[in-house]
């Protein structure tokens, strides 16, 4: 008879919690950064006579290119974009860059808050930040650069696609696509200088992670997409996961945003799984209705963005306002100290937020479940990690289920 709960699922969860449990016991963090830092330190510093170079070049024009390019892969870009094409009918293309994209944030964003290093320093360096997200994302650290990595992971990802669902492509097509996501890529990063954002160091870090993590993915991604539609204990096993990696996250030299972007793209990823697990053979299968096909017209895709984009938002601030009641009372029951850091006006307080930023400052996230008993833990990260996996649920499985009940 199989198990209920295949083997392999336990042994991966059993290696990611012996890995993070010995890991901040043997303060792997601050060996790693202690190693590292002052090498990307030296090279941020050595590098800023490039930027200077390349800055005295600046103009309007520029200053609007690189900023609206820099706008368009973005974090928030994609989490805009990734509901419209699973609306349009291509929904393994959807799930596959939704997942790539919450490895690369994870990964992009361990590593920069891992090893700490600084972002380019102004003055004399002119950064230039047109929008909120850019005045967040200059609050992280620089190194490696998530827009390059981004870049890379989404825009190789998408050519893989084209090319194998294509196969009459001819040469010179295939060369044309090439050449120009290569251009993109370089427009990204020699942008992501010119705005003063990453140095060279960073570019060339996000660069190389990126393809790393490309290449991994390409020979993976068809076991995930298999394990995640048809797969057995799919939703428990991603919930664990998804909690495991909460804690698995190092901890900063100083607090960035970093944690938050991670948390919430987590729980994307998680909505996603969940939702299109339980409705692959209803809503997300190959025979779908695709976009540009007589099934799926342009006015018809017009309905169903009228009608999804209100209701994930409203999924959204719903998921959040029960978060903000069930989680703090369900912590109090189990006895689990908890602080917010600004959504529950009731656990904020400066004296045990400060408390909380000096223990934090001094180990990791396992540290302190495991050796500061008397420690809280900021129930914001679960109340964020539950709205996101609420809304991107209600992409996958409430709004598919309305667009049938309205034949969009």
């Amino acid at each position: 008879m199989e198990s209920i709960i295949p083997t392999w699922q336990v042994s991966f969860l059993c290696g990611v919690l012996t890995w993070v449990v010995l890991s901040s016991m043997f303060n792997v963090t601050q060996k790693v950064r202690s190693s590292v830092q002052p090498w990307v330190s030296h090279r941020v510093i050595t590098g800023a006579p490039t930027i200077l170079q390349i800055q005295k070049y600046q103009h309007g024009f520029w200053d609007a290119l690189f900023s609206g390019i820099s706008c368009v892969v973005s974090v928030p870009f994609y989490t805009g974009f990734l509901p419209l094409l699973f609306w349009s009918g291509h929904g393994k293309l959807a799930r596959q860059m939704t997942l790539l994209m919450a490895f690369c944030d994870y990964s992009g964003n361990c590593i920069k808050d891992m090893v700490s290093a600084p972002r380019p320093k102004s003055p004399p360096i002119r950064i230039l930040t047109a929008t909120k997200d850019e005045k967040e994302n200059a609050l992280e650290y620089g190194f490696p650069s998530s827009h390059t990595l981004n870049t890379i992971c989404l825009s190789g990802y998408l050519l893989h696609y084209i090319f194998s669902y294509n196969e009459n492509i001819d040469a010179y097509y295939q060369v044309a696509t090439f050449m120009f996501v290569c251009l993109f890529v370089g427009l990204i990063g020699f942008g992501r200088i010119y705005l003063g954002m990453h140095s060279v160091v960073d570019i060339i870090g996000g660069l190389v992670l990126g393809l790393i993590i490309l290449a991994f993915w390409l020979c993976v991604h068809e076991y995930i997409d298999n394990f995640v539609t048809i797969g057995q204990n799919v939703t428990s096993f991603w919930i664990a996961l998804s909690f495991l990696l909460l804690f698995a996250y190092p901890t900063p030299e100083h607090p960035t945003p970093s944690f938050e972007y991670h948390t919430a793209f987590t729980g994307v990823a998680l909505g996603i799984v969940t939702g299109v697990q339980q409705t692959y053979n209803q809503f997300h299968h190959e025979n779908v209705s695709r976009l540009f096909t007589p099934e799926l017209t342009i006015p018809t895709f017009g309905g169903r963005i009228g009608i999804g984009i209100p209701t994930i938002l409203l999924v959204k601030f719903c998921s959040k306002a029960l978060a903000k009641w069930i989680l703090p009372i369900t912590a109090s029951a189990l006895g689990i100290p908890v602080r917010s850091s600004g959504y529950v006006a009731g656990l904020t307080g400066s004296s045990v937020v400060k408390k909380s930023n000096e223990v934090k400052a001094s180990g990791g996230y396992l540290q302190k479940m495991f050796f500061r008993r008397e420690d809280s833990f900021d129930v914001d990260t679960g109340i964020r990690l539950v709205q996101y996996a609420g809304l991107a649920w209600s992409v996958v499985d409430l709004v598919p289920s309305l667009f049938y009940q309205l034949n969009l």
